[in-house]
Protein backbone atom coordinates (compact mmCIF):
# COMPACT_ATOMS: atom_id res chain seq x y z
CA UNK A 1 0.00 0.00 0.00
CA UNK A 2 1.29 3.23 -1.18
CA UNK A 3 2.17 5.44 1.92
CA UNK A 4 -0.57 7.57 3.40
CA UNK A 5 0.96 10.99 2.75
CA UNK A 6 1.13 10.43 -1.07
CA UNK A 7 -2.66 9.26 -1.65
CA UNK A 8 -4.43 12.10 -3.30
CA UNK A 9 -7.54 13.63 -1.49
CA UNK A 10 -10.73 11.58 -1.53
CA UNK A 11 -12.73 14.03 -4.34
CA UNK A 12 -14.78 13.10 -7.09
CA UNK A 13 -12.17 14.06 -9.49
CA UNK A 14 -9.26 11.14 -7.41
CA UNK A 15 -11.91 8.84 -7.71
CA UNK A 16 -12.15 9.41 -11.57
CA UNK A 17 -8.64 9.20 -12.11
CA UNK A 18 -8.48 5.52 -9.74
CA UNK A 19 -11.16 4.53 -12.36
CA UNK A 20 -8.89 5.60 -15.29
CA UNK A 21 -5.77 3.45 -13.49
CA UNK A 22 -7.95 0.28 -13.06
CA UNK A 23 -10.31 0.73 -16.15
CA UNK A 24 -7.87 -1.75 -18.05
CA UNK A 25 -8.25 -4.91 -15.50
CA UNK A 26 -12.29 -4.67 -14.11
CA UNK A 27 -15.37 -5.27 -15.70
CA UNK A 28 -18.16 -2.50 -16.74
CA UNK A 29 -20.44 -4.57 -14.84
CA UNK A 30 -24.06 -3.78 -16.00
CA UNK A 31 -26.95 -1.65 -14.62
CA UNK A 32 -30.34 -2.73 -14.67
CA UNK A 33 -33.75 -2.45 -13.81
CA UNK A 34 -36.73 -4.52 -12.56
CA UNK A 35 -40.27 -3.50 -13.02
CA UNK A 36 -41.62 -6.33 -10.67
CA UNK A 37 -39.53 -5.55 -7.42
CA UNK A 38 -39.99 -1.52 -8.25
CA UNK A 39 -43.56 -2.15 -8.24
CA UNK A 40 -42.55 -3.80 -4.40
CA UNK A 41 -40.96 -1.08 -3.23
CA UNK A 42 -43.35 1.09 -4.41
CA UNK A 43 -46.75 -0.99 -2.34
CA UNK A 44 -47.58 -0.18 0.98
CA UNK A 45 -46.55 -2.93 3.23
CA UNK A 46 -49.44 -3.93 5.08
CA UNK A 47 -50.01 -3.45 8.85
CA UNK A 48 -52.31 -4.92 11.44
CA UNK A 49 -53.82 -6.27 8.43
CA UNK A 50 -55.44 -3.22 7.36
CA UNK A 51 -54.03 -3.40 3.86
CA UNK A 52 -51.24 -0.77 4.06
CA UNK A 53 -53.68 1.69 6.24
CA UNK A 54 -50.90 3.84 7.38
CA UNK A 55 -47.85 2.66 6.19
CA UNK A 56 -45.34 4.79 3.74
CA UNK A 57 -46.11 4.87 -0.07
CA UNK A 58 -43.12 5.77 -1.21
CA UNK A 59 -42.54 5.67 -5.40
CA UNK A 60 -39.10 3.95 -6.19
CA UNK A 61 -37.29 2.91 -9.62
CA UNK A 62 -34.71 0.49 -8.74
CA UNK A 63 -31.69 0.40 -10.70
CA UNK A 64 -29.42 -2.17 -10.04
CA UNK A 65 -25.29 -2.12 -10.37
CA UNK A 66 -24.52 -5.94 -10.67
CA UNK A 67 -21.27 -6.06 -9.40
CA UNK A 68 -21.79 -9.72 -8.60
CA UNK A 69 -20.71 -9.97 -12.07
CA UNK A 70 -17.46 -8.35 -11.18
CA UNK A 71 -14.04 -10.39 -11.48
CA UNK A 72 -13.72 -12.43 -8.66
CA UNK A 73 -17.46 -11.99 -7.94
CA UNK A 74 -17.60 -8.86 -6.19
CA UNK A 75 -16.31 -4.93 -6.05
CA UNK A 76 -13.39 -5.63 -4.34
CA UNK A 77 -11.26 -6.38 -6.94
CA UNK A 78 -11.54 -2.17 -8.06
CA UNK A 79 -9.43 -1.32 -4.45
CA UNK A 80 -7.03 -4.09 -5.22
CA UNK A 81 -6.38 -3.61 -8.42
CA UNK A 82 -6.05 0.76 -7.30
CA UNK A 83 -3.96 -0.03 -4.23
CA UNK A 84 -1.43 -2.06 -6.37
CA UNK A 85 -1.56 0.59 -9.04
CA UNK A 86 -0.70 3.40 -6.67
CA UNK A 87 1.93 1.02 -5.13
CA UNK A 88 3.65 0.78 -8.20
CA UNK A 89 4.01 4.35 -8.91
CA UNK A 90 5.38 5.14 -4.90
CA UNK A 91 9.18 6.46 -5.72
CA UNK A 92 11.57 4.02 -5.04
CA UNK A 93 9.12 0.88 -4.18
CA UNK A 94 10.13 -1.38 -7.17
CA UNK A 95 14.14 -0.37 -7.03
CA UNK A 96 13.78 -1.11 -3.59
CA UNK A 97 12.87 -4.50 -4.12
CA UNK A 98 9.43 -4.15 -2.80
CA UNK A 99 8.32 -5.98 -6.07
CA UNK A 100 9.86 -9.40 -5.12
CA UNK A 101 9.03 -8.77 -1.69
CA UNK A 102 5.36 -8.72 -2.53
CA UNK A 103 1.90 -7.23 -1.39
CA UNK A 104 0.41 -9.38 2.40
CA UNK A 105 -3.39 -8.91 3.64
CA UNK A 106 -5.61 -10.58 6.08
CA UNK A 107 -9.05 -11.41 5.99
CA UNK A 108 -11.33 -8.72 7.21
CA UNK A 109 -14.34 -11.01 8.12
CA UNK A 110 -15.93 -12.19 11.17
CA UNK A 111 -14.62 -15.23 13.56
CA UNK A 112 -18.17 -16.62 14.13
CA UNK A 113 -18.57 -17.48 10.57
CA UNK A 114 -16.16 -18.43 7.53
CA UNK A 115 -15.42 -15.11 5.87
CA UNK A 116 -16.14 -14.57 2.41
CA UNK A 117 -12.98 -13.43 1.61
CA UNK A 118 -13.81 -11.71 -1.36
CA UNK A 119 -10.66 -9.15 -0.69
CA UNK A 120 -8.10 -12.05 -0.36
CA UNK A 121 -9.03 -12.93 -3.59
CA UNK A 122 -9.33 -9.43 -5.39
CA UNK A 123 -5.67 -8.74 -4.38
CA UNK A 124 -4.23 -12.03 -5.14
CA UNK A 125 -5.52 -11.89 -8.51
CA UNK A 126 -4.58 -8.03 -9.02
CA UNK A 127 -0.86 -9.39 -7.74
CA UNK A 128 -1.03 -12.46 -9.96
CA UNK A 129 -1.77 -9.92 -13.26
CA UNK A 130 1.22 -8.04 -12.16
CA UNK A 131 3.75 -10.84 -11.12
CA UNK A 132 3.98 -9.40 -7.66
CA UNK A 133 3.78 -12.12 -5.15
CA UNK A 134 0.56 -11.95 -2.85
CA UNK A 135 0.56 -13.56 1.15
CA UNK A 136 -2.53 -14.03 1.96
CA UNK A 137 -3.49 -14.57 5.92
CA UNK A 138 -7.31 -16.40 6.38
CA UNK A 139 -8.26 -17.88 9.59
CA UNK A 140 -8.62 -21.77 9.58
CA UNK A 141 -12.69 -21.30 9.54
CA UNK A 142 -12.42 -20.17 6.00
CA UNK A 143 -13.99 -22.27 3.70
CA UNK A 144 -12.13 -24.75 1.82
CA UNK A 145 -13.52 -23.36 -1.58
CA UNK A 146 -11.95 -19.86 -0.41
CA UNK A 147 -8.70 -21.25 0.45
CA UNK A 148 -8.54 -22.82 -3.08
CA UNK A 149 -9.66 -19.52 -5.29
CA UNK A 150 -7.31 -17.91 -3.01
CA UNK A 151 -4.74 -20.19 -4.22
CA UNK A 152 -5.91 -20.66 -7.54
CA UNK A 153 -4.81 -17.12 -8.04
CA UNK A 154 -1.34 -17.55 -7.54
CA UNK A 155 -1.09 -16.62 -3.77
CA UNK A 156 0.83 -18.10 -0.82
CA UNK A 157 -2.10 -18.47 2.07
CA UNK A 158 -0.88 -18.87 5.65
CA UNK A 159 -4.06 -20.00 7.93
CA UNK A 160 -4.38 -18.19 11.34
CA UNK A 161 -6.35 -18.01 14.18
CA UNK A 162 -9.98 -17.21 13.82
CA UNK A 163 -9.75 -14.12 16.25
CA UNK A 164 -8.63 -10.46 14.29
CA UNK A 165 -5.45 -10.09 16.73
CA UNK A 166 -4.13 -13.40 15.63
CA UNK A 167 -4.98 -12.71 11.99
CA UNK A 168 -2.97 -9.32 12.11
CA UNK A 169 -0.04 -10.69 14.38
CA UNK A 170 0.67 -13.48 11.73
CA UNK A 171 0.36 -10.77 8.88
CA UNK A 172 2.46 -8.58 11.00
CA UNK A 173 5.17 -11.89 11.06
CA UNK A 174 4.88 -12.65 7.26
CA UNK A 175 5.89 -8.74 6.51
CA UNK A 176 8.98 -9.61 8.85
CA UNK A 177 9.70 -12.75 7.26
CA UNK A 178 9.71 -11.59 3.94
CA UNK A 179 11.73 -8.86 4.57
CA UNK A 180 9.16 -6.06 4.19
CA UNK A 181 5.89 -7.04 2.08
CA UNK A 182 3.31 -4.25 1.97
CA UNK A 183 0.45 -4.30 3.81
CA UNK A 184 -2.47 -4.20 1.80
CA UNK A 185 -5.47 -3.93 4.09
CA UNK A 186 -9.20 -4.68 3.38
CA UNK A 187 -11.06 -1.22 3.71
CA UNK A 188 -9.17 1.22 5.72
CA UNK A 189 -6.65 2.95 3.45
CA UNK A 190 -7.77 5.99 0.76
CA UNK A 191 -6.20 4.27 -1.95
CA UNK A 192 -8.80 1.16 -1.33
CA UNK A 193 -12.18 3.44 -1.19
CA UNK A 194 -10.88 5.36 -4.25
CA UNK A 195 -10.71 1.89 -6.18
CA UNK A 196 -14.71 1.21 -4.29
CA UNK A 197 -15.55 4.28 -5.48
CA UNK A 198 -15.53 3.99 -9.25
CA UNK A 199 -18.97 1.69 -8.77
CA UNK A 200 -20.60 5.43 -7.85
CA UNK A 201 -19.52 6.83 -10.92
CA UNK A 202 -20.19 3.97 -13.39
CA UNK A 203 -23.81 3.31 -11.71
CA UNK A 204 -24.25 6.88 -12.21
CA UNK A 205 -23.56 7.52 -16.09
CA UNK A 206 -24.88 3.77 -16.50
CA UNK A 207 -28.26 4.35 -15.30
CA UNK A 208 -28.36 8.08 -16.65
CA UNK A 209 -27.72 6.48 -20.32
CA UNK A 210 -30.77 3.87 -19.73
CA UNK A 211 -33.04 6.54 -17.98
CA UNK A 212 -32.84 8.71 -21.40
CA UNK A 213 -33.09 5.82 -23.46
CA UNK A 214 -35.90 3.45 -21.72
CA UNK A 215 -38.78 4.01 -20.26
CA UNK A 216 -39.49 0.87 -18.03
CA UNK A 217 -41.85 2.95 -15.70
CA UNK A 218 -43.72 5.96 -17.76
CA UNK A 219 -41.89 8.24 -16.76
CA UNK A 220 -40.12 9.78 -19.85
CA UNK A 221 -41.82 13.33 -19.82
CA UNK A 222 -39.31 13.80 -16.57
CA UNK A 223 -36.27 12.31 -18.91
CA UNK A 224 -36.78 13.96 -22.32
CA UNK A 225 -38.06 16.93 -23.81
CA UNK A 226 -40.75 16.92 -26.51
CA UNK A 227 -40.76 15.77 -29.83
CA UNK A 228 -41.96 18.98 -31.01
CA UNK A 229 -38.37 20.45 -30.27
CA UNK A 230 -36.05 18.09 -30.45
CA UNK A 231 -33.33 20.80 -30.45
CA UNK A 232 -33.53 22.08 -27.06
CA UNK A 233 -31.84 20.60 -24.06
CA UNK A 234 -33.71 18.25 -21.62
CA UNK A 235 -35.89 19.24 -19.58
CA UNK A 236 -34.60 17.61 -16.95
CA UNK A 237 -31.31 15.36 -17.28
CA UNK A 238 -31.74 12.06 -15.87
CA UNK A 239 -29.83 11.48 -12.94
CA UNK A 240 -30.55 9.35 -9.79
CA UNK A 241 -32.12 10.40 -6.92
CA UNK A 242 -30.13 8.72 -4.35
CA UNK A 243 -27.80 5.59 -4.07
CA UNK A 244 -27.75 3.01 -1.30
CA UNK A 245 -24.71 0.46 -0.67
CA UNK A 246 -24.39 -2.11 2.05
CA UNK A 247 -21.61 -1.08 4.74
CA UNK A 248 -19.25 -3.49 6.44
CA UNK A 249 -15.76 -1.80 6.71
CA UNK A 250 -17.39 1.64 4.85
CA UNK A 251 -14.24 0.95 1.83
CA UNK A 252 -17.15 0.93 -0.87
CA UNK A 253 -19.61 3.49 0.74
CA UNK A 254 -17.29 5.55 3.08
CA UNK A 255 -20.43 -2.23 9.19
CA UNK A 256 -22.83 -3.29 9.14
CA UNK A 257 -25.48 -1.99 12.28
CA UNK A 258 -22.31 -0.74 14.07
CA UNK A 259 -21.88 2.16 11.44
CA UNK A 260 -25.92 3.06 11.42
CA UNK A 261 -25.18 3.07 16.14
CA UNK A 262 -22.12 5.38 15.40
CA UNK A 263 -23.63 7.61 12.94
CA UNK A 264 -26.31 8.39 15.22
CA UNK A 265 -24.41 8.90 17.96
CA UNK A 266 -21.16 10.84 16.40
CA UNK A 267 -19.17 8.27 17.27
CA UNK A 268 -17.24 5.72 15.61
CA UNK A 269 -17.92 1.88 17.19
CA UNK A 270 -14.76 -0.20 17.02
CA UNK A 271 -16.02 -3.42 17.59
CA UNK A 272 -18.28 -5.68 15.81
CA UNK A 273 -20.11 -9.32 17.68
CA UNK A 274 -22.64 -9.40 15.85
CA UNK A 275 -24.06 -12.65 14.16
CA UNK A 276 -25.64 -12.04 10.76
CA UNK A 277 -26.44 -14.13 7.49
CA UNK A 278 -24.93 -10.83 5.97
CA UNK A 279 -21.16 -12.16 6.81
CA UNK A 280 -19.92 -9.59 4.38
CA UNK A 281 -20.61 -6.70 6.79
CA UNK A 282 -19.36 -8.41 9.83
CA UNK A 283 -16.40 -6.43 10.60
CA UNK A 284 -16.10 -2.29 12.05
CA UNK A 285 -16.26 0.65 10.25
CA UNK A 286 -12.38 1.64 9.65
CA UNK A 287 -11.10 5.23 10.59
CA UNK A 288 -11.08 6.38 7.23
CA UNK A 289 -14.43 5.54 5.89
CA UNK A 290 -15.57 7.57 8.94
CA UNK A 291 -14.09 10.29 8.24
CA UNK A 292 -16.21 10.54 4.78
CA UNK A 293 -19.25 8.75 6.33
CA UNK A 294 -19.71 11.12 9.22
CA UNK A 295 -17.15 14.07 10.00
CA UNK A 296 -17.27 15.06 5.84
CA UNK A 297 -20.98 14.35 6.14
CA UNK A 298 -20.86 12.67 2.90
CA UNK A 299 -23.59 10.29 3.82
CA UNK A 300 -27.10 11.48 4.90
CA UNK A 301 -28.35 8.57 6.27
CA UNK A 302 -27.98 5.35 7.94
CA UNK A 303 -30.36 2.03 7.87
CA UNK A 304 -30.82 -1.56 9.18
CA UNK A 305 -32.88 -4.37 8.07
CA UNK A 306 -33.36 -8.26 10.30
CA UNK A 307 -31.96 -11.35 8.57
CA UNK A 308 -35.59 -12.04 7.61
CA UNK A 309 -35.41 -9.00 5.84
CA UNK A 310 -32.63 -9.84 3.94
CA UNK A 311 -33.65 -13.48 3.57
CA UNK A 312 -36.85 -12.10 2.08
CA UNK A 313 -34.88 -9.98 -0.48
CA UNK A 314 -32.17 -12.26 -1.40
CA UNK A 315 -35.13 -14.89 -2.72
CA UNK A 316 -36.60 -12.04 -4.86
CA UNK A 317 -33.50 -10.99 -6.42
CA UNK A 318 -32.61 -15.20 -7.03
CA UNK A 319 -36.18 -15.72 -8.06
CA UNK A 320 -37.30 -12.53 -9.73
CA UNK A 321 -33.93 -11.15 -11.55
CA UNK A 322 -32.07 -14.58 -11.84
CA UNK A 323 -29.31 -13.03 -10.80
CA UNK A 324 -26.79 -14.83 -8.03
CA UNK A 325 -26.01 -13.23 -5.06
CA UNK A 326 -24.97 -13.20 -1.91
CA UNK A 327 -26.74 -12.11 1.09
CA UNK A 328 -25.15 -8.92 1.61
CA UNK A 329 -25.39 -7.86 -1.57
CA UNK A 330 -29.23 -7.12 -1.22
CA UNK A 331 -28.89 -5.24 2.35
CA UNK A 332 -29.79 -1.59 0.23
CA UNK A 333 -32.76 -3.35 -1.65
CA UNK A 334 -34.13 -4.74 2.00
CA UNK A 335 -33.92 -1.68 3.21
CA UNK A 336 -35.71 -0.20 0.26
CA UNK A 337 -38.56 -2.88 0.45
CA UNK A 338 -39.11 -3.43 3.87
CA UNK A 339 -37.86 -0.03 6.50
CA UNK A 340 -40.44 1.84 7.32
CA UNK A 341 -38.13 4.94 8.34
CA UNK A 342 -36.51 5.00 4.44
CA UNK A 343 -39.72 4.34 2.58
CA UNK A 344 -41.25 7.22 4.66
CA UNK A 345 -38.39 9.34 4.21
CA UNK A 346 -38.71 9.08 0.29
CA UNK A 347 -42.33 9.29 0.72
CA UNK A 348 -42.01 12.77 2.35
CA UNK A 349 -38.94 14.44 0.03
CA UNK A 350 -39.82 12.60 -3.20
CA UNK A 351 -43.92 13.30 -3.51
CA UNK A 352 -45.58 11.95 -6.35
CA UNK A 353 -42.65 11.86 -8.69
CA UNK A 354 -40.78 9.20 -6.34
CA UNK A 355 -36.88 8.47 -6.59
CA UNK A 356 -34.64 7.01 -8.93
CA UNK A 357 -32.53 4.74 -6.45
CA UNK A 358 -29.56 3.06 -7.33
CA UNK A 359 -28.46 0.26 -5.30
CA UNK A 360 -25.25 -1.71 -5.47
CA UNK A 361 -25.28 -5.97 -6.08
CA UNK A 362 -21.96 -5.55 -4.37
CA UNK A 363 -21.15 -9.38 -4.94
CA UNK A 364 -22.23 -12.55 -5.73
CA UNK A 365 -19.93 -15.43 -3.88
CA UNK A 366 -21.82 -18.24 -2.40
CA UNK A 367 -21.60 -21.80 -2.23
CA UNK A 368 -24.55 -24.16 -3.53
CA UNK A 369 -24.44 -26.18 -0.22
CA UNK A 370 -25.22 -22.88 1.55
CA UNK A 371 -28.06 -21.65 -0.33
CA UNK A 372 -30.68 -23.96 1.72
CA UNK A 373 -29.54 -21.94 5.19
CA UNK A 374 -30.11 -18.66 3.45
CA UNK A 375 -33.74 -19.66 2.39
CA UNK A 376 -34.14 -21.14 5.73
Amino acid sequence: MAEISSTPPLTRRSVADAHALIRPHIHATPVVTSRALSELASTPRSRNNNDGDGAARPRLRLWFKCENLQRVGAFKVRGAFHALERLKREPGWAEGGGRERGVVTHSSESPLTPPTGNHAQALALAARENNIPAHIVMPTVSMPAKIAATKGYGARVYLSGSTSAEREALAAQVMTDTGGARLIPPYDHPDIILGQGTVGLELQEQAAQLMATTDPYGTASSYSSSSSSSSSPLASPPRLDAIMTPCGGGGMLSGADDAKRGFERGQRVTSVSSATIADGLRTPLGEWPWRIIYERRLVSGMYSVTDDDIRAALRLVWERMKLVVEPSAVVGLAVALYNEDFRAMVEREAGERGWDLGLVLSGGNIGLDAVPGMLL
